[in-house]
């Protein structure tokens, strides 16, 4: 289920990212924030530490802990980083109560 929803939010925020974009210079932020949210999604969705909740809690944990995020094409490198660490957070808090991965809808 974890999978399959780190994919849905993957192809969600590739759409946010193309809609923030055509906006133009007022959705900076908005296409800094899907941005981070599709680098975040891409760092877990083929990986093998999402079968077991354990794995991926430490997973994010290292991850949280980087200190930069490899990334091209965005407005702010600094925001973008906040917007990953904000967006792994919430990964995290999700991972530890085991709940929020039955939501599949675009917008959340």
């Amino acid at each position: 289920m974890v999978r399959k929803w780190l994919e849905r939010r993957y192809a969600a925020s590739r759409l946010d990212q193309a809609a923030a974009d055509r906006r133009g210079y007022d959705a900076r932020d908005d296409f800094d924030k899907a941005a981070a949210e599709e680098w975040a999604c891409r760092a877990l969705k083929d990986a093998d530490c999402i079968e077991d909740q354990n794995t991926l809690a430490a997973r994010l944990k290292a991850l949280i802990a980087q200190d930069d995020y490899p990334a091209t094409g965005l407005y702010d490198d600094v925001r973008f980083e906040r917007h990953v660490r904000t967006y792994l957070r919430k990964l995290a808090r999700m991972t530890k109560a085991n709940e929020g991965f039955d939501k599949f809808l675009r917008h959340q």
